[in-house]
């Protein structure tokens, strides 16, 4: 009765019919830890990060201790001794002279401009000091502690100069972007002029010419290449340019103007520094910004003559706002006749300064204080330990292995190592586990030029997200050759971990070739519970027959080796399970899920409304399904229980069983009562109605037969909505279809299966 439809309903549950497989994943697992993406540049000492993700002996990074000298430092350039350094500040306008000793430095004022902001500062050789400012553009020589001339510029800002031999000079300049070339004999009898000029004339006359110009708004950064050109780098576009010198020499008369040759084309991008090399490279850093078009070094210069903005009306200053630098920084070498090359990228870091140190190249970088490395030989970036300030935009050599450094926010100054011994010491951001777990064994690829006695691992944890709050005691991990390094009664979520070699110790060298491989951390996750995803009982009187196992097969992929399997690939689905007609059989389907991948064993159990005692259908089974003969069984409600139990490889002691009250179980084998059925002719048409009634089962429609041959159907109710126990079914059909038929037989079925027959004549 009414059957057709049970084959889409089998398609309905057929997705979820699967079963566990016999062999499960382990239920351990582990993270790898990649020390250059995991160990933040401020946690290092005495260590570096590489980009192959291993831990090699970096430098030292010391802080000076002194009061910061100004606001805002800009620019650091050698003094002419080799203690004593020349700094430009802002918003004061001032040349400082810095003079280190072992641990501190001292500040001295040489002079105080009439511009807020000195960008760039050039000792020369007859110890005059050469002076770019800004925003009114102005150009200084400065001699004994005094100016000896000034000379205002149609610009903005003075951003770098470039000094190429006794008498000459180059300067660019921004807003426009020129360079202008600068005749030191004639500026120093030009005199301190304070409008500023905009004729060529009066310009060449104070020893200024321009050399060249480009479209791009600002010339940021002028280096001098082996063969005689000049490489200049600007912003806001990032372009890299060539311009040729004219007459193979600088000094002497009066030069062209010359053209630009674009070696590198950007956009929304800023050249912050270039390095040449005597082989005829040129190394170039620039950073490039999806927030703003301006420098991330120098400030917009405000309009002449805005007004200040008004503070605030309860002139409470508003909090402290942390800015996230989300651009990106490129270190890219232009060799001699070749193309540009890219060498090292990094997201979220700005790089200032790049100097060389052999065969590396050190970059001074923010926005969190990084500083950074990049190996020409082994073509690696490295990362050394950061300072406490977030840009650090000076980097200046005071022997092969040591490096003075220009902090900004806050102000001052930092000694960068490669010499100085010590302990060293690395420790890593906070790893998140994914779930809270058991620790186990921490275990290294491989330790090179250092014993496992001379290291010593630290390890805490934490079930939250804070980064200062909620997490237990540093906890030494012990190590043994096969077990790894470990500590008992260690859980929680994220944990932190730190490395220590110690100093002067046979077992910790300090030569170069000291290396930690890469590690994992091996963990237990907590034991979850399973969940019941869905659970359906098919409609009574068919049977399944599951499809045969599959066929295991003998070729495994790389993803298979290298990936854990996914839920789904484990388990084997019963989509082409055939249903069959089978009087009194009963399924019922369910989908559990282990959130942890443990294998179930599951029970079925009913209980008839009114007992007190479970029947077991399926005991301790892989299967989920259940199927079972309704025959025996009394007319009634029945209720459902599924207990979902792991088994191994989960131990005995931590396996978790789950109760799940599943869906009632209707029980029928008595058919409907039909309480009124007639057949009466209504003009041209005859309708046949029968009201029916069930005691347990929702009434599921008629079949109409007359005995001329005519079948029809009707499931719909004469109220609109079948949903009861007791319905009214109506069939009009017109007369014509029924000629030479004088009887039908009415058949009313429930969803049960069960059907009751009448015959009617009219």
């Amino acid at each position: 009765m009414l059957r057709f439809k049970f084959s889409a309903a089998v398609l309905g549950f057929s997705s979820c019919l699967v079963v566990n497989p016999t062999v499960a994943q382990t239920l351990s697992k582990k993270t790898d830890i990649d020390f250059f993406r995991d160990v933040p540049s401020r946690n290092l000492k005495g260590l570096a990060t590489r980009s192959d993700g291993r831990l090699v002996a970096g430098p030292v990074l010391r802080d000076l201790v002194a009061p910061p000298p100004a606001e805002l430092l800009w620019c650091l350039e050698p003094g002419g001794d080799a203690t004593k350094f020349l700094v430009g500040t802002g918003a004061d306008g001032r040349i400082l002279e810095l003079t280190l000793d072992a641990t501190a430095f001292t500040t001295r004022e040489i002079i105080k401009l009439d511009d807020p902001q000195v960008f760039t500062v050039k000792r020369l050789a007859d110890g005059s000091i050469l002076a770019g400012t800004s925003p009114k553009g102005a150009l200084y020589l400065i001699r004994d502690e005094k100016v000896l001339a000034r000379v205002a510029l149609p610009v903005d800002s003075l951003f770098d100069l470039l000094v190429l031999d006794a008498n000459t000079a180059l300067v660019a300049t921004g807003n426009p972007g020129k360079i202008y070339r600068i005749d030191l004999a004639k500026l120093a009898d030009a005199g301190v002029g304070s409008e500023k000029i905009t004729d060529a004339t009066i310009l060449a006359e104070r020893g200024l010419t321009l050399f060249g110009e480009i479209r791009d708004r600002n010339v940021r950064r002028l280096a001098a290449l082996a063969d005689g050109r000049i490489a200049a780098g600007s912003a806001p576009k990032g372009n890299i340019y060539t311009f040729a010198r004219p007459g193979g020499a600088l000094s002497g008369e009066a030069l062209a103007k010359t053209e630009p040759v674009i070696l590198q084309e950007n956009r929304d991008a800023e050249v912050t520094d270039l390095l040449a090399q005597p082989n005829g490279d040129l190394f170039a850093t620039i950073v490039f910004s999806t927030t703003t078009n301006e420098s991330r070094l120098t400030p917009p210069p405000s309009p002449a003559g805005s007004a200040p903005s008004a503070p605030p009306r309860d002139n409470t200053p508003p909090p402290a706002q942390v800015e996230r630098f989300a651009g990106r920084s490129s270190l890219l070498r232009f060799p001699a006749g070749g193309f540009a090359e890219v060498l090292t990228s990094r997201n979220n870091t700005a790089f200032y300064r790049v100097v060389a140190r052999g065969d590396m190249l050190l970059l001074a970088g923010g926005e969190l204080g990084e500083l950074l490395g990049y190996d020409l030989k082994a073509r690696l970036s490295l990362t050394f330990a950061g300072s406490i300030s977030s840009q650090v935009n000076g980097l200046v050599a005071l022997s092969p292995d040591k490096f003075l450094l220009l902090r900004n926010n806050t102000p001052g100054l930092a000694v960068l190592d490669f010499a100085a011994g010590g302990a060293r010491e690395a420790e890593t951001r906070r790893l998140d586990l994914g779930i809270a777990a058991q620790l186990g064994a921490l275990r290294f690829n491989r330790l090179r030029h250092l014993a496992e006695s001379g290291l010593a691992a630290e390890i805490r944890v934490s079930n939250g997200t804070d980064e200062v709050e909620g997490w237990g005691p540093w906890t030494p991990l012990a190590a043994s050759p096969d077990a790894g390094w470990r500590a008992a009664g260690l859980r929680g979520r994220h944990v932190k971990l730190r490395l220590r070699i110690a100093a002067d110790s046979a077992a910790t060298p300090t030569r170069a070739g000291l290396e930690i491989d890469r590690a994992s951390l091996y963990f237990l996750p907590q034991n979850r519970r399973p969940l019941l995803q869905e659970f359906r009982v098919l409609p009574p009187g068919y049977a399944i027959v599951p499809p045969a196992e599959p066929v295991p097969t003998i070729v495994t992929s790389i993803a298979q080796l290298t990936q854990p399997p996914k839920e789904d690939d484990r388990r084997r689905s019963l989509t082409s399970a055939q249903a069959v007609a089978s009087p009194g059989a009963q399924v019922v389907t369910w989908n559990v899920t282990d959130p942890d991948g443990d294998l179930l064993l599951f029970t079925f159990s009913i209980r008839r409304d009114g007992d007190s005692a479970w029947t077991d259908l399926v005991n301790l089974s892989r299967d989920t399904y259940a199927l079972f003969d309704t025959k025996s069984l009394p007319d009634g409600v029945y209720f459902t229980r599924l207990v979902a139990t792991e088994t191994a490889p989960r131990p005995a002691a931590e396996r978790l069983t789950q109760t799940f009250e599943t869906d009632d179980l209707i029980v029928d084998h008595t058919p409907p009562e039909i309480l009124e059925a007639t057949a009466r002719r209504d003009g041209t048409s005859l309708v046949v109605t029968v009201r029916g009634r069930d005691r347990l089962s929702l009434l599921d429609g008629i079949e109409v037969v007359f005995n001329n041959g005519v079948r029809e159907t009707v499931e719909q109710p004469a109220d609109g909505v079948r949903d009861g126990r007791e319905e009214t079914f109506v069939l009009e059909l017109p007369l014509a279809r029924l000629s030479n038929a004088t009887s039908l037989e009415v058949t009313l079925g429930d969803q049960a299966g069960n059907s009751v027959s009448r015959r009617l004549t009219w």
